[in-house]
């Protein structure tokens, strides 16, 4: 049991690199100081449980894939698009079977089946949980604009492009319609 608390905790403190490493494709789009990759996937949590609330299906299962749906960045970085053309990468799985071969089986068996659903593009909640990826970067985009930064525009593209779910694409249009603090005005105007 000391053997798998070790490797536990190493899971843990590895895990807090996400905390760390940045979303270098807003690097490539001028952004100096970008995202974590944990920033990006507690936005993604939070969005695919909304859009798998919506869409019936179980929204804890789409957040909780959301959640680890980039963990393998601890090993492998975040790689930008632009690079991946010249790069192979792992599969996803692969990667965090490596991550979970010293922790409890328990945790290990919950951890490949999220990451094993996710990539397979299946069910339900693992859709949710993939436009809820391309809508965080969409939402992230908008805001970097909003910013001044003006090189954002491929990325809204691309994840306009990918979403499947019809409230997915409605959360986009609203997204691209409004302004991101058009919420606080509405707040303070209640006030």
């Amino acid at each position: 049991m000391a053997d798998d608390m070790t490797g536990l905790t190493g899971l843990l403190y590895e895990m807090g690199l996400l905390k760390r490493y940045k979303r270098t494709g807003w690097l490539v789009a001028g952004v100096r100081d970008p995202e974590s990759i944990a920033d990006h996937s507690f936005r993604t949590a939070v969005i695919a449980g909304v859009i798998a609330a919506l869409e019936g299906g179980d929204p804890q299962r789409a957040a909780f894939m959301s959640l680890f749906h980039d963990s393998q960045e601890t090993r492998i970085t975040d790689i930008p698009y632009v690079a991946k053309r010249y790069l192979t990468a792992p599969a996803n799985e692969d990667v965090t079977a490596d991550q979970t071969r010293d922790v409890p089986e328990a945790v290990a068996a919950m951890l490949r089946g999220a990451i094993a659903e996710y990539e397979e593009k299946v069910s339900l909640e693992a859709v949710c949980a993939r436009d809820a990826d391309k809508l965080e970067c969409l939402l992230q985009a908008v805001e970097y604009r909003e910013q001044g930064h003006q090189n954002v525009q491929p990325w809204i593209d691309s994840s306009l492009a990918a979403l499947k779910t019809a409230t997915a694409k409605r959360l986009a249009d609203e997204a691209l319609r409004t302004n991101t603090l058009d919420w606080l005005t509405r707040v303070l105007g209640e006030a």
